[in-house]
């Protein structure tokens, strides 16, 4: 074993990646979630299937060579749409996820760092966006917005961020005490520079942790708009709207194959992302070294 490597391992970065790959949940859900991921952005292109493609002669088909997983109610196979479904319902999670860690860092470290107003200023401002119901808070921002992949993304970032920017907030709270700050500060560095220089990277595994964990929680939250109809619409293909296609009892009892496809894809995703963010918060947690 090389020196760089014994080091590596003794570093805290080092000492979590050791823990994560400890961790058999975690391994699962890391190779499930890849599993999932090269499915959904791999396989369509690699194989032309068409989501919208509509085939007459093969309407409300079961499972068959043809149709692995059968087809829906206009003769679209349900396949190429759940795998359509879940590369649009996970591109919406990943950049509403990060649009809202630039906001919850950005907001945290601003209030840790930028001075007494500013830190009661930014703090009202998560007080209030904590305290309105968050369920309400999503529908109305989801019917002033409109359906649509774009105002998806924004309404879920805008509901995401404000618990982010507590956690950074107190780890940087203690940061901004400690003697590399003051000195840049006596230096003449400003905000800007010690926000990037020294806070950011003090939070990464705040951000890591709570990027992975609110993936999750955003998959779902798309999964329930666009099934309210106020979120990805139709003929865009997402696990939400799929679901709220086959809510009728005719093809909940007589077509099973339409909604639980979609179904189990959103319950292992979900599961999978879980898994990796709890083995992720474990091995970045401190008292694990004890």
């Amino acid at each position: 074993m090389s020196v760089a490597v014994t080091r590596f391992r003794d570093r805290p970065w080092g000492r979590a990646l050791g823990r994560f790959r400890a961790s058999i949940p975690a391994m699962g859900g890391l190779a499930l979630a890849a599993i999932i991921i090269l499915f959904v952005f791999v396989w369509p292109p690699l194989f032309g299937l068409d989501p919208n493609a509509i085939d007459l002669l093969a309407l409300n088909q079961p499972p068959s060579a043809g149709h692995p997983l059968g087809t829906d109610g206009v003769g679209r196979d349900v396949l190429a749409r759940v795998l359509e479904g879940g590369r649009i319902s996970l591109t919406v999670a990943g950049a509403a996820v990060a649009i809202s860690l630039v906001l919850g860092f950005l907001v945290g470290a601003l209030a840790a760092l930028g001075g007494r107003w500013a830190d009661a200023v930014a703090m009202r401002a998560v007080d209030l966006a904590m305290t309105l119901p968050p369920v309400i808070l999503l529908l109305v921002l989801a019917s002033i917005t409109g359906p649509g992949i774009g105002p998806t993304i924004l309404v879920i970032a805008l509901l995401s961020w404000p618990l982010l920017a507590r956690m950074v907030r107190a780890r940087l709270l203690e940061l901004r005490e400690r003697d590399f700050v003051t000195a840049a500060r006596g230096m003449g560095a400003g905000l800007g520079h010690i926000m990037l220089r020294h806070a950011l990277p003090n939070s990464i595994d705040i951000l890591v942790v709570y990027a992975t964990l609110q993936i999750a929680n955003a998959t779902l939250l798309e999964a329930g708009l666009s099934f309210l109809g106020l979120g990805v619409p139709p003929p865009d293909a997402s696990w939400g709207n799929m679901l709220n296609a086959a809510r009728s009892p005719v093809v909940l009892e007589q077509y099973p194959w339409q909604w639980m496809a979609p179904g189990a894809a959103l319950v292992l995703a979900v599961l999978a992302i879980n898994f990796v963010g709890d083995g992720l918060r474990d091995a970045f947690d401190p008292r694990s070294d004890h």
